[in-house]
């Protein structure tokens, strides 16, 4: 249950912390942070979470990561689903925490599911941030979540140097948004997109699958890529 605990809270502060710099703060006239924050906002959120409870748990805060260490060897069968079950549990009360946050500006007047990005969920073609296609979107969450699974699964390998792993994590999360937030408005993590389609509905909701899909494909990829090519057995 402490591992459940631990994975519930860094995928709550994952969402919290990035949807809610992409809802707060991101927007502000001269002030705001741009994607260039928002992007550090994430990969802040999981670099803290992984020194806090990464020990706990593993420090996955995402189905992608937990696919990705199972087919890569380092994480069992029996526990996916449970994982998986509270990383979206801990999205979802996230999402609410922002909604009702949301719901005290004087101004708001909920959320308007036919823009792009709203409520900072995922998509593509029209609710793409930039109109990119379903195509781009699956190839862009397809890779980019392959490379994040090749960067945890060698800076946790035990050859590394493990006291840097949460860094190069943080960073690397920090980098796939400054890549992908104008394509997708970046998911990478399953239960992220969850959590705020779920909130919008409509189309977003509608094109979660993809959402899962790729990233969870991207993840087995690069678990048996680095297992079966990079890994160091000696």
């Amino acid at each position: 249950m402490k591992k459940l605990f631990a994975e519930f809270f860094g995928t709550y502060w994952l969402v919290f912390g990035g949807c809610g710099s992409a809802l707060f703060a991101a927007g502000i006239p001269d002030l705001g942070i741009g994607f260039a924050g928002v992007s550090l906002a994430f990969g802040l959120t999981v670099l803290t979470m992984a020194y806090a409870v990464g020990h706990i748990s593993g420090g996955h805060f995402n189905p992608a990561v937990s696919f990705g260490l199972w087919a890569g060897g380092r994480f069992d069968a029996k526990e996916l689903l449970p994982y998986i079950i509270s990383q979206c549990i801990g999205g979802l009360a996230a999402a609410a925490t922002l909604y009702f946050i949301m719901n005290g500006q004087d101004s708001f007047v909920g959320i308007d599911n036919t823009q792009a990005g709203a409520f900072a969920s995922n998509g593509y073609g029209a609710f793409s941030p930039s109109g990119y296609s379903m195509t781009a979107a699956f190839v862009a969450e397809f890779v980019l979540t392959m490379f994040f699974l090749l960067i945890i699964l060698g800076a946790t390998d035990k050859f590394a140097n493990g006291k840097f792993a949460g860094i190069a994590i943080g960073l690397a999360l920090t980098l796939i948004h400054l890549i992908s937030i104008p394509i997708t408005n970046t998911s990478v993590n399953p239960a992220r997109s969850t959590s705020q389609a779920i909130f919008v509905g409509g189309e977003p909701l509608s094109q979660l699958w993809l959402f899962w899909l790729a990233p969870i494909l991207g993840a087995i990829v690069a678990g048996f890529i680095y297992k079966n090519v990079l890994q160091k057995n000696e």
